[in-house]
């Protein structure tokens, strides 16, 4: 289970992989490890007991996730359908309580859902992703290249009512590089300007941010990821991943 904490007193991440054994799945629980999450009655509840890297500490305590509305709407990103993407909560409340690091809040919260019958890196080259808040409901943006030389564009208006609404997508722009040199871009009306105005995550084949630009007339800020899967499979790459994402049998 991945975990990212960002704040004033620092980032922590999590990730460890886990074998079968440490995988337990029912119609409405998932626990991998130690760490679970399940619905119980209209809330999405994560339980966390995660050690973070590459400095070892504990991550443990409680997300419970109340969304305002499910959608039930799921998106194709291949030609094939083997790789499909669901705006399952396009908007909720969120409550936050760690025990470690000593923690709490409450504020605005978002789930979705990606599900594949096939590795990433076999059918994208990469894509950019990103969703925010609106006075309507919550904008989404989503533009793939695909190995077959293909592209798909998303952009997608979700009201307060869960209606999922296309939308013509404004015009594609560049965004600064990360560190890493991963290539980074979205979508602004024209004439408006796009930026970044944090990046979270910066790895060699990753980055989340939050960007500033506008979507129907409104100034918004983005969550946004950028992925590169030519740069997820490279050998050197592959060779790193085991020190950002150990690996457990349970």
């Amino acid at each position: 289970m991945n975990v990212a904490l960002y704040g004033d007193a620092g980032k922590r991440w999590a990730m460890t992989e886990r074998g079968r054994a440490g995988l337990i799945r029912t119609a409405d629980t998932l626990a991998v490890g130690p760490s679970r999450a399940a619905w119980e009655g209209d809330a999405l509840v994560l339980d966390i007991d995660e050690v973070t890297v590459p400095v070892p500490s504990r991550l443990k305590g409680r997300v419970r996730f109340h969304p305002a509305v499910l959608t039930g709407a799921s998106f194709a990103l291949d030609a094939a359908g083997d790789h499909r993407w669901f705006p399952v909560a396009p908007f909720g409340r969120i409550e936050v309580e760690f025990e470690r690091p000593g923690l709490m809040w409450s504020g605005a919260g978002y789930l979705d859902s990606n599900r594949g019958e096939a590795p990433l890196a076999r059918d994208f080259a990469r894509w950019d992703w990103s969703r925010a808040a609106t006075r309507d409901g919550a904008a989404v943006l989503y533009d793939v290249d695909r190995r077959d030389g293909t592209d798909l564009a998303l952009a997608l208006a979700i009201g307060r009512d869960g209606v999922v609404t296309p939308f013509e997508p404004p015009p594609r722009v560049k965004l600064p590089s990360t560190g890493w040199r991963i290539a980074r871009g979205t979508r602004t009306e024209a004439g408006a300007p796009a930026s970044v105005a944090a990046t979270l995550e910066d790895t060699p084949f990753y980055a989340r941010s939050l960007v500033a630009h506008r979507i129907d007339g409104e100034d918004v800020r983005s969550v946004h990821e950028s992925l590169s899967l030519d740069r997820f499979a490279s050998p050197v790459v592959q060779m790193m991943l085991p020190f950002k994402m150990p690996r457990r049998r349970r």
